[in-house]
């Protein structure tokens, strides 16, 4: 028989599923990773976020959703902790978190500052295809 125990903690792990599920493939910022990925030309997307901002939260669903898709595959996700790396950040130029920048044969493509907007979100990292 099944008891109180155990059903909390099945419940506790259906409700912390989702939460697992709406993590991007990132990694955390590296710069020889980030030389060596302009270097092929392949795209790059710089997300600058702070775990703090409900906006950035927001963003990582989106990508995780985005990321999910096959168009999107090959695109190498740096994740850039607004608070504990400002010398990363003062070198891409972003002066706030929820900072979307998009990188295509070898240089910047475009960027986004508090961009929720699946729609959008989506369209910025199309231009690095």
């Amino acid at each position: 028989m099944i008891d109180r125990r155990r059903i909390l903690g099945l419940a506790a792990a259906l409700i912390a599923l989702p939460a697992l599920a709406a993590e991007p493939p990132a990694q955390s910022f590296d710069q020889a990773a980030f030389d060596a990925a302009l270097a092929e030309g392949r795209p790059v997307l710089v997300e600058i976020s702070a775990p703090w901002c409900p906006v950035c939260r927001a963003q990582k669903a989106i990508l995780a959703d985005l990321f999910a898709q096959e168009r999107f595959a090959d695109m190498l996700l740096l994740e850039v902790d607004f608070d504990s790396r400002k010398d990363v950040v003062r070198a891409l130029g972003a002066q706030k978190q929820s900072t979307l920048i998009v990188y295509g044969a070898g240089a910047e493509i475009g960027r986004s500052v508090g961009d929720s907007n699946p729609e959008s979100v989506a369209a910025l990292l199309a231009k690095a295809l």
